[in-house]
């Protein structure tokens, strides 16, 4: 698909309201600089009216080169904990707060860095309008980025996790720690306890 020329700061508005036209629209994003540098605008995927939402962070260097969101180690991670409850992640709808892989480039390696404010709100109408056009009943952040673009800026992740929060929506939210927290732990002992912890916290869903 041919890009569509689009000024620096701004996005195409959707021709439509449909979950496809804002993804069209989502791929001529220059509302930031993130653009400039990521292989391309990695947006959600699943159901259009799924029942479960779930947010991540930020696009990862296999999601940027794939152009799908949850499919490097953090991805098959969340789907062996989803495995394990027994969840089809096919009727799951997963995205991400930004939707641009950021990244600081390390030789051959591009190693990941957080979104900052700016990029995360300059992201939002995205996410924003995934939520109002699919209406999900719950609503699922993994770590503390998505947590905050869903919950609110005072949302204490550790403090708060595995708590059911009513969003003004009227769907459910629950926040737990990044797949990729728990593969970070130094050794087999920890990852197994924040693993297990992980699958504890996604458990609710099953209430």
């Amino acid at each position: 698909m041919p890009k569509r020329n689009v000024p620096e700061g701004t996005a195409p508005e959707p021709k439509g309201r449909s979950l496809s036209a804002l993804r069209e629209a989502a791929e001529d994003c220059k509302r930031c600089d993130l653009w400039k540098h990521a292989t391309q605008t990695v947006f959600g995927e699943g159901p259009a009216r799924a029942r479960i939402v779930v947010v991540g962070e930020q696009p990862g260097d296999k999601e940027d080169l794939a152009g799908h969101p949850f499919v490097g180690p953090a991805g098959q991670l969340f789907d062996k904990a989803l495995d394990e409850l027994g969840i089809d992640r096919r009727q799951v709808y997963v995205t991400n707060a930004v939707k641009h892989f950021k990244f600081e480039q390390r030789g051959k390696v591009r190693l990941h860095k957080s979104p900052n404010p700016g990029e995360q709100r300059a992201c939002r109408l995205w996410l924003e309008g995934e939520l109002a056009r699919i209406k999900p009943e719950v609503v699922v952040c993994l770590g503390a980025i998505a947590a905050r673009n869903v919950l609110g800026t005072k949302f204490k992740l550790m403090q708060q996790r595995g708590q059911w929060i009513e969003l003004p929506s009227g769907a459910r939210a629950i926040a737990t720690v990044h797949p990729s927290f728990v593969l970070r732990q130094r050794d087999s002992a920890s990852r197994e306890r924040e693993w297990r912890g992980f699958v504890a916290d996604l458990s609710a869903l099953l209430d």
